[in-house]
Parts: C-alpha cells; sequence; structure tokens
C-alpha cells in the first residue's frame, strides 16, 4: 500500500501508526482530524515531507471522500471515548461514533478506497455504556458494508482494550494525580482491564489491514492486570490511604471481555513487579 489516511490521526493510536508507516516505507500518509494544536505539533515532530494534514472531521462525508481520493487504505481511529460524554452529550457521541463511522465507510467506497479498518474496542462487546453501544454499531456499520458495496472495497475491524498509557487512561492519569499530592479515584481494586502496550496496537492493526478480505473482527491474546495491583505498583506499597475508592459506577464493568472466551478475569494476570517495570 502506497497511500493510507488515518482518520483521529493526531491520537495515541494515530502518532504510533504513523512512526511505523513511515519506517515501512509508505509513501504517503494523511493525517485527518479536527485539533490543529495537534496537527501543528504532530508536524514538527515527524517533520517528513511523505505527511499529509488535513482539519477535518468524519461528520462530513463530503471531506472525507475528498481527503481520501488517491488513498489504498483506511483506518478508522477518530472517536468520542470518554464515558462521560455519553452520559452527558450522548447525540455528540452519537455523531462522531455512528453517523461519522458511516461516513467514514460511504467516503471509502466513493474513494476507491480498497481497505477500510475500523479501530473498535472491548467495550464494543456486550456493551453497558454509550461508548460501547456506539462502537458496536459502527462495527455493523463496517460489516454490513461488504454484503452491499463492490467487492473492490473491503471494510473490517479490530477489537482490543486501552492501549497502555494512551492519552486519558488510568496509569498516567494516576500518576499524575499522585505527584500533585492528590488522591486518585479508584472505582473497585478487583477490576481487571486488558494490557496492551501501543507498539502491539500499532502490529495489530497494521496486520489486520494486511490480512483482512472483508467483514473480520481480528482479536488479540492479551493479558490482564487488576486496579489494586497497579495502584500497589505505583506506590510500591499498600495503596489505600492514597487512593479514594469509590464503587463500581452501574455504566462500568467489573471485568471486560473482547468475545466469547476471552474475559480479563480469565486472562493471564500481570503482577505487581511487571506493571511496575512499565510504569
Amino acid at each position: 500500500m502506497k497511500s493510507i489516511l488515518i482518520t483521529g490521526g493526531t491520537g495515541t493510536l494515530g502518532h504510533g501508526l504513523t512512526k511505523e508507516l513511515l519506517r515501512r516505507g509508505v509513501e504517503r500518509i494523511c493525517i485527518v482530524s479536527r485539533n490543529e494544536k495537534a496537527q501543528s505539533d504532530m508536524r514538527r515532530l515527524f517533520d517528513d515531507p511523505r505527511l499529509r494534514f488535513f482539519i477535518g472531521d468524519v461528520r462530513d462525508r463530503w471531506d472525507l471522500t475528498r481527503h481520501m481520493q488517491g488513498c489504498d487504505a483506511v483506518i478508522h481511529a477518530a472517536a468520542l471515548k470518554r464515558i462521560e460524554v455519553g452520559l452527558y452529550s450522548p447525540f455528540e457521541m452519537i455523531k462522531t461514533n455512528i453517523l461519522g463511522s458511516h461516513n467514514v465507510v460511504e467516503a471509502a467506497r466513493d474513494a476507491g478506497v480498497q481497505k477500510t479498518i475500523l479501530v473498535s474496542t472491548d467495550k464494543a462487546f456486550e456493551p453497558v455504556n454509550l461508548y460501547g453501544n456506539s462502537k458496536a454499531a459502527a462495527e455493523k456499520l463496517f460489516y454490513g458494508a461488504n454484503e452491499h458495496y463492490d467487492k473492490y472495497c473491503r471494510y473490517a475491524c479490530v477489537r482490543y482494550g486501552n492501549v497502555w498509557c494512551s492519552n486519558g487512561s488510568v496509569a498516567p492519569l494516576w500518576k499524575s494525580i499522585l505527584a500533585s499530592g492528590g488522591r486518585p479515584l479508584i472505582t473497585d481494586p478487583e477490576c481487571t482491564r486488558f494490557f496492551m502496550l501501543l507498539t502491539e496496537a500499532v502490529d495489530f492493526v497494521l496486520e489486520g489491514l494486511e490480512k483482512m478480505e472483508g467483514g473480520e473482527t481480528f482479536i488479540p491474546e492479551l493479558p490482564a492486570y487488576r486496579l489494586g495491583d497497579l495502584a500497589e505498583a505505583m506506590l510500591h506499597g499498600p495503596w489505600m490511604n492514597w487512593f479514594q475508592e469509590t464503587g463500581l459506577p452501574k455504566h462500568e464493568k467489573l471485568h471486560e471481555s473482547m468475545e466469547d472466551g476471552k474475559c480479563s478475569r480469565d486472562a493471564r494476570r500481570m503482577t505487581i513487579e511487571e506493571l511496575r517495570a512499565q510504569l
């Protein structure tokens, strides 16, 4: 593939994908996102003429179609991911995660893109909040596109847990609060979540993009960690005096699953020493 477009390309995954695609010699990488400051920072960071930056929004199908012209593949990573956004601004999440994904599907078809892959989440499996439901709907849009459009344009999904230390994730958030003298919130120390490094996520997405024939859901084998163990790893000792336990809200799960038989409760449990080595 010579030309690849990444929606939400200024995010953590977009940075990782861009670094690896440049290393692999891709001739043209198009970054589409809404944040001009993030694009300016990314342009300076990579300083490579193979990158093209477009201020754009997945809510605008016609803009997407124009930006996708000449692209061989699209990686759809743009999404509203904060659980509270789904609680307090639900239609904004619907417009980006569902209607925006529909726009990506349609724009890729109109531009003649050969492969389009959706970056989904474990929260899309048996969802309990709007974020998970919106990503589950996006997956269905991608699957359905393979039945309705010319087989020249193919669509697939990757589904995995949160990327370790990505923007807004638990580890950097807790570290920042502790460094400022605050007490981080911990919902339930028995919660378990999947663990995946950024480099692993990048390789997995690109492997799915290479292998896809249309309609697949690619799901990795991942270890998991317990939130109480992560808190202890950060403090080098008992966490109870440093964290505020809030109890698990209704819109979150005690354990996440990526599909039947792949639950974070049953995955290989990372030790406190393993977690500490990643901090």
